[in-house]
């Protein structure tokens, strides 16, 4: 495929990106086509130091529990816990062991250090409290946001106390049973306690929606916020737990497209606060519907991307990042028919190419796709190179 694309390339600079658009996007989404290599989260870090400094970006969210996140928010805002508790206790899906994420915190609470709450960066995960084994209890969300409402709201307002939830809820091992994942019956989300705990949910986030002006004035806007982010738990929780008892062919199709809808909302409310650089998997944020097979078959889905931007519309972006070799897990170099191998055929490094004018070069013609030997690495989809708005090409990943 003889084709110049040397002019589609690019320095992977925050600059660089906003050369690619219209506008500065209320969500800036970096995809990554594996986890686990601290080289591609090298690299994240640099862009949102860079996003800070001269973009004005004050937020990163990872595709880390949104409830675990909180205790990475209050370390890198005001101190609290040391370095070694927060990465052991505020990520999901093991990405506390990484050492680039460990400078992500390191380098966020000294910037903030001495710095007017305004002008500090953020930190947040917007998965989910979900791990692919099974679902967190939603014992910390619920109990959370009641007792925020029941230290402002008048008590003949709430719809139930501390102790009905407890006693609804049960022991969080009914809740987080790996066995649910795959068997329906282990499941307590249909049952008659499950019911209840989903009545009172939705109408302790009603109420906290009711009460906004009152609690905005005898609370801290970040307190409300935090307390919005209990309710989408809570209610998320009990949504997919309810699901995961389902017995339908529909029922993994339901329960991703459950977790991308819970990280879309979280998505929303980021983006209501200030622009945010978003990092995850490709197909998290893709504007394609994601796809998996799994132990049940094959499942479709729209990702959080495709949510998020079908109601952001310019205000979302999504730069895909693509690999040439991972030798370390047999992912060698790209065969030059494949958007891999053309890239790869290029002299820099890394780059950041500009996909709609890359589609624009390429013509009509369309790379093969690439098919990894390794199950962890998941290749670029040539097809979906008009909708994402650049890739991040690196060439090599060493093993970290």
């Amino acid at each position: 495929m003889a084709i110049d694309i040397k002019d589609t390339a690019h320095a992977v600079e925050a600059a660089a990106v906003m050369g690619l658009l219209p506008a500065r996007p209320r969500l800036l989404a970096l995809g990554e086509p594996t986890h686990g290599e601290d080289t591609l989260l090298e690299l994240r870090n640099e862009l949102f130091r860079q996003l800070v400094e001269q973009e004005g970006y004050r937020t990163i969210a990872i595709e880390s529990d949104c409830m675990m996140g909180l205790v990475v928010d209050d370390h890198v805002t005001s101190g609290t816990g040391t370095l070694d508790e927060v990465m052991e206790n505020g990520f999901s899906h093991g990405w506390g062991a990484s050492a680039a994420n460990r400078e992500l915190v390191r380098w966020m609470r000294a910037h903030n250090d001495g710095r007017p709450a305004s002008d500090q960066v953020r930190f947040a995960g917007f998965d989910g409290p979900l791990e692919i084994t099974g679902a967190a209890s939603p014992r910390q969300a619920l109990t959370a946001l009641h007792g925020y409402l029941s230290a402002s709201v008048d008590a003949d307002l709430l719809p139930c106390t501390a102790d009905t939830l407890d006693g609804l809820l049960g022991t969080d091992d009914r809740w987080t049973r790996p066995a649910a994942m795959t068997d329906p019956a282990r499941s307590v989300g249909q049952s008659a306690e499950a019911g209840r705990l989903r009545l009172l949910a939705d109408d302790l986030v009603a109420l906290l929606d009711a009460q906004t002006p009152h609690l905005l004035a005898a609370t801290s806007r970040d307190d409300w916020d935090r307390a919005r982010l209990y309710g989408r738990s809570a209610t998320g929780l009990l949504r997919y737990h309810y699901w995961m008892a389902d017995t339908s062919p529909a029922r993994m199709t339901r329960l991703c497209a459950l977790r991308a809808l819970m990280m879309a909302h979280n998505l929303f409310a980021l983006a209501a606060r200030g622009p945010a650089l978003v990092h995850a998997q490709n197909s998290h944020l893709q504007r394609e519907k994601s796809t998996m097979q799994l132990w049940e078959g094959p499942v479709e889905w729209w990702s959080a991307g495709a949510l998020v931007n079908a109601q952001l519309g310019g205000g979302y972006t999504f730069v895909a990042t693509a690999l040439g070799t991972i030798r370390h897990h047999g992912v060698d170099t790209p065969p030059p028919d494949t958007l891999e191998g053309l890239l790869y055929a290029l002299p820099r490094d890394r780059c950041l190419i500009d996909a709609p004018r890359l589609a624009a070069a390429l013509g009509g013609t369309r790379p093969a796709p690439r098919v990894s030997p390794w199950f962890g690495y998941a290749p670029f989809d040539p097809a979906h190179l008009a909708e994402a708005d650049g890739i991040v090409f690196v060439k090599d990943v060493p093993k970290t």
